[in-house]
């Protein structure tokens, strides 16, 4: 079995890594993004997946920004038998993907049809949904429509966050590849048609979803704030003394029951209690008011500071309590 693997990011090595390692196959070129500068120091990264390509020795690797037709090309005079695909980034056109006598199958970061996109688990996260997982599902030209082979699922943790969720659907969806693709190719697997009444869609982030709005449920804040974890991280803004703001990135935070007189975004002192069984040692010491409930803020951000969990920021900045959330400058 010949193999063309397209991936990019951290999700994608252990898919990478279960073709690799499948008795009888061979993974003869990989299609990833080019390298581009990352980091502080400004210098030119490879992908993670390209990382262990190389390791691996695999004989082509490709890095167009844009899939074209001599990339087609020089993948069909290869011979591939099938194509995988696990967050590539890259669209792929027709006439690359009739170039594969078995297709190209994606390994996508949801239980399809759901979530449908390019953030699949965070959009799991915000919407409180109960589990999620992985969907092995062939490749065509219209999201993620294609029919699917395979499911694995996990439950979503209430302390998930879409960096852990994602690592853990990355190894399911590996294992899932590695028993499908082998039966798949000997044509022992039929793909069944997504149900399209049950279609929802997760698109891309941007910097400005993780602006947070205080007149929401605690609840869905807290959820929030798991689902932009690590990016684009859940953010605030913080009233000054002075009538200016300032950006605050709230890394970790509980909701709780109970109502507030506050307006929402107001920071009142919290009762120092314990907060669940699944945070040992943490405890309410900063609580926001919310359009329902309230919420524990556990870890914070300045601007151009490090994260700091809430007891070592108080100590800092004291003046967080009683100070609002969310408010316009001069409000």
């Amino acid at each position: 079995m010949r193999i063309v693997f397209f991936g990019s990011p951290d999700y994608a090595v252990p898919s990478l890594r279960a073709c690799l390692d499948l008795p009888g196959a061979e993974v003869v070129a990989l299609v990833t993004q080019p390298d581009r500068p990352r980091g502080r120091s400004g210098a030119a990264l490879m992908t993670p997946v390209k990382q262990l390509a190389v390791e691996a020795g695999v004989p082509v690797i490709l890095q167009p920004d844009r899939v074209r037709r001599d990339t087609t090309e020089a993948l069909a005079a290869l011979h591939p038998d099938v194509g995988v695909v696990a967050a590539s980034g890259h669209i792929l056109p027709t006439h690359l993907l009739e170039a594969f006598p078995h297709q190209v199958v994606n390994v996508h970061a949801s239980l399809l049809p759901r979530h449908r996109g390019a953030s699949p688990v965070s959009a799991a996260i915000l919407e409180g949904d109960a589990d999620t997982g992985a969907s092995i599902m062939l490749v065509v030209r219209e999201l993620d429509a294609g029919p699917v082979i395979a499911k694995v699922a996990t439950t979503i943790g209430p302390l998930d966050t879409t960096a852990t969720l994602t690592a853990r659907i990355a190894d399911l969806g590996a294992a899932l590849l590695a028993d499908t693709l082998p039966r798949w190719v000997r044509g022992e697997l039929t793909a069944l048609p997504q149900d399209d009444s049950l279609v929802t869609y997760a698109p891309r982030l941007a910097k400005e979803d993780g602006l947070i709005d205080w007149t929401r449920s605690a609840e869905e804040i807290g959820r929030a704030v798991r689902a932009y974890s690590p990016w684009p991280l859940a953010m605030t803004t913080r009233l000054l003394s002075d009538g200016t703001t300032e950006p605050l990135g709230i890394l970790e935070a509980w909701p709780l029951p109970g109502a507030s007189t506050a307006a929402p975004g107001t920071v009142e002192t919290g009762d120092g209690a314990p907060l669940s069984d699944l945070l040992p040692g943490r405890r309410a010491r900063a609580v926001v008011a919310c359009g329902s409930g309230r919420l524990a803020l556990l870890a914070l951000q300045r601007s151009g500071r490090k994260a700091l969990p809430i007891e070592d920021y108080l100590n800092g900045d004291r003046a967080l309590i009683g100070a609002r959330l969310g408010a316009p400058a001069g409000a």
